[in-house]
């Protein structure tokens, strides 16, 4: 009968009804996603902030179109390509009273004047000009090459203020010394012929900071100092306001790593081609140093990271190495670290820099005696685990800046979560403005400085939306307030925003509000297809329950209507580890989600866990795995199953898993060391030795393997093959060049060895961490509804 219908709604063109009717298929949900309907992106404003605009498909062609619409209107307009690309907001570099405001725009610099709206051009050559700024005295500063120039708006001369050169000083550039033959040879070719007399000549005056792109030097100027970089690469060059002290960042580069090749099989050429790949976990990495020249005194010194608090502390995890803790207790040498900034107030009384150390623990906010290159601290954020956290990183400068002359603020998770914090500068008073379990996801300061805008989980870990609070603190105003996930484009004149919201199974689409508390969104865009409209997709139980360290976490539980008999259920686990999954939005995994519906419609219930390692809930659960990857992340599975049984009543004989990357690494330790738990599983894109992945985010939770190697053996899952029970299903890229299929081609060889028969290797070889063909989705997910399948029920 249901057959029947089926056939008669689709014959009657009734497609919709004949949707509610036909099961999904893995065919069906992993098809090209724009099956789905494809969701507004990509949201900028008019400098102005008369209009907004978009990326948008709504009609399903090829490529997106470019749409817009007015802040006060309901519908939106097509735009045509690049027709009002001069009316977008431009990120100006702002004079004092801001009349004036800079901007590189093809390579050069132009003014513009908001007050006759006229904008004039200053630099007009084939190199490229950039990072334009004022001075004090409303000269303007811009970067060509290496090196700075000034412009003085009302004399139009323009001043070369640096002398960066590459290589060494003459005389010092060999790596050995000069035989007597050599020098002999050198003093002939000298003495017999003038153009190397003329080119000796030109290389001492270009030392000298004579002749240059600009002229000759006139008769009163002081030649430039030079400024060698030896063979580092010279980055962050930042002049103080008034001009008096510039400092840059010189790196050395590693040496004598062994960088990856990842093979490329499927190639037009029909040879295989490799991928030129990244370094593993320990190799040596670049080395920085901070440099200050101050132009008055004509003097260069090096920024002294000996001055910094704690500079010298040891990482607690050497305990468990005696002899390595008792070398470096001996060695007693400064820790290396990265710089960013330093960040001068306006009128140039002060600067701070953003410090952190090269093993990720430490994270300063110092002020910099630009006079001495001495640093005095202002904050210290310090973690045995290692420094994150919404608007904290090793890696970057992070939220922070100047409020005025003499308060910074910056973000810290020294209450354990991620909080927004002031310093007074001068007299080193710090306030918490922000506080609470929930974190300040994003941060932004108003323009007149008097607010701070900022998007935050305040309500429940699921729920974002979108705040104010006064630079002094106090009452904090929530402008936005619906149930799920909230991005925020704020348009310039801070009057109306622009939100990108989403529900569990509802994709994201364009609202429009004014900026402030109680005012409503207005939804402007419907993107979703009716194919997609036509099934009832499931709005997941979103729980929490105790794992068995006490801890709150969170889950989402696809419930079937009629679950199969003997009650099997899947745990879907999230990759990444730093990720969050379990909200009240729509996810970015939403392949897997249409997949878990697929599954509550063949009687599993699933079982989707923000376990410990995930964003969203502070600093203990985020550094929960430190040293242990496969310990509390994957108890908190377990955990979670036992929840499903006893409030979900599933059969704990019949639960498998899924997952891939940090999800396929769980998987494989699920499979190995909770064998009793799991009866199969499928580990995509698996990370399967943590010794053979990155460095950046490998090093921050497991250390290295040359100083850490009982947390890497801890946690790696080769370690473990021989404890392999159940049925395994692992799926892999062949030119994944985020992990490697080397990775699970070691795995494989190690089943090999150990004779273990129960496992099944899937391989693709177009696709890259990420996949991208439709093909590969759907023979994957085959193999995993196949593995469930024959497994569980």
């Amino acid at each position: 009968m249901k057959k029947s219908l089926l056939f008669l709604l689709l014959c009657t063109g009734n497609y919709a009804f004949a949707q509610q009717i036909a099961p999904l298929t893995v065919e069906k949900i992993m098809r090209d996603p724009k099956w789905m309907g494809v969701s507004p992106a990509n949201f900028r404003w008019t400098a102005d902030s008369k209009t907004l605009y978009f990326n948008w498909n709504p009609e399903n062609k090829t490529k997106e179109e470019l749409f817009k619409i007015a802040p006060t209107a309901t519908k939106p307009l097509k735009a045509v390509d690049k027709e009002d690309e001069k009316l977008l907001s431009l990120n100006y570099v702002y004079n004092k009273d801001k009349t004036l405001g800079l901007i590189e725009k093809g390579g050069d610099i132009y003014l513009q004047n908001f007050n006759s709206k006229k904008e004039m051009r200053l630099t007009n050559t084939i190199e490229r000009e950039s990072n334009p700024a004022f001075l004090t005295n409303g000269d303007v500063i811009y970067q060509l090459g290496d090196n700075l120039f000034q412009l003085g708006l009302n004399t139009a001369e323009t001043k070369q203020l640096t002398n960066f050169i590459k290589g060494k000083p003459a005389g010092k550039s060999a790596t050995k010394s000069a035989t007597e033959q050599e020098s002999w040879l050198k003093s002939q070719q000298t003495e017999l012929f003038d153009i190397i007399k003329k080119r000796n000549a030109e290389t001492r005056n270009a030392g000298r900071g004579g002749r240059g792109r600009f002229g000759a030097s006139s008769a009163d100027s002081k030649p430039l100092k030079p400024l060698y970089t030896d063979d580092k690469s010279l980055t962050s060059v930042v002049i103080s306001p008034d001009g008096h002290f510039i400092t840059y960042k010189l790196t050395s580069p590693a040496t004598g790593n062994h960088n990856t090749i990842v093979p490329n099989y499927v190639t037009a050429s029909g040879y295989t081609e490799d991928i030129p790949g990244r370094t593993k976990v320990g190799e040596t990495e670049n080395l920085s140093q901070g440099f200050i020249y101050d132009t008055v005194k004509d003097s260069v010194y090096a920024l002294q990271t000996s001055t910094i608090t704690g500079i010298k502390d040891i990482p607690e995890f050497y305990k468990d190495y005696p002899k390595e803790l008792d070398s470096l207790k001996k060695k007693n040498a400064d820790r290396p670290v990265n710089f960013f900034g330093p960040v001068w107030n306006q009128n140039g009384t002060a600067a701070v820099v953003i410090a952190s150390s090269l093993d990720n623990k430490d994270r300063w906010i110092l002020k910099l005696d630009a006079s001495t290159g001495k640093f005095n601290l202002i904050d210290r954020q310090h973690d045995e685990a290692w420094i994150g956290g919404p608007g904290i990183s090793g890696f970057y400068q992070g939220s922070s800046g100047w409020i005025d002359n003499n308060r910074f603020y910056y973000q810290s998770e020294a209450s354990g979560y991620s909080h927004l914090y002031v310093a007074n500068v001068s007299s080193g008073d710090k306030k918490q403005l922000t506080s609470g379990k929930w974190e300040v996801q994003t941060l932004e300061l108003s323009k007149d400085k008097n607010y701070f805008y900022f998007k935050a989980n305040k309500e429940h870990p699921g729920i974002t939306n979108f705040f104010k609070i006064s630079v002094n603190g106090g009452e904090i105003i929530q402008i936005t307030a619906m149930k799920g996930l909230s991005d925020i484009t704020l348009s310039p004149d801070e009057k109306y925003i622009a939100i990108n919201y989403s529900y569990m199974n509802k994709p994201g689409e364009l609202y429009l509000q004014q900026n402030k508390a109680g005012a409503k969104a207005t939804k402007i865009t419907s993107s979703t297809s009716p194919e997609f409209n036509s099934y009832k997709w499931r709005e997941p139980d979103l729980v929490s329950f105790k794992n068995r360290y006490g801890a709150d976490v969170y889950a989402r539980v696809y419930k079937s209507d009629q679950p199969a008999a003997n009650h099997p259920a899947v745990v879907f686990v999230h990759g990444a580890g730093y990720l969050q999954n379990v909200h009240f939005g729509w996810s970015t995994y939403f392949r897997e989600f249409m997949f878990n519906n697929l599954l509550a419609d063949h009687g599993y219930t699933v079982i989707d866990i923000d376990y410990t390692a995930s964003s969203g809930y502070g600093r203990d659960h985020r550094t929960g795995i430190y040293r242990f990857m496969g310990g509390k992340d994957l108890t908190d599975q377990v955990d979670g199953v036992k929840f499903l049984v006893e409030k979900y009543g599933v059969n704990p004989k019949h639960v498998g898993l899924y997952g891939g990357s940090y999800g396929g690494f769980i998987t494989l330790m699920a499979m190995f060391n909770e064998a009793d738990v799991f009866a199969s599983g499928a580990a995509l894109r698996s990370v399967t030795d943590w010794a053979h992945y990155n460095h950046g985010y490998t090093s921050n939770i497991l250390n290295e393997p040359f100083n850490d190697p009982i947390a890497y053996k801890k946690s790696s899952p080769i370690y473990f093959a021989d404890k392999l029970k159940g049925n395994l299903l692992m799926a892999h890229g062949m030119v994944d060049v985020n992990v490697h299929f080397q990775d699970i081609v070691r795995l494989t060889q190690r089943f090999i060895e150990l004779g273990k028969n129960n496992w099944e290797l899937a391989v693709y070889p177009v696709e890259d961490h990420g996949f991208v063909e439709p093909s590969s989705w759907t023979d994957e997910y085959k193999r995993i509804f196949k593995l469930f399948e024959k497994t569980l029920k």
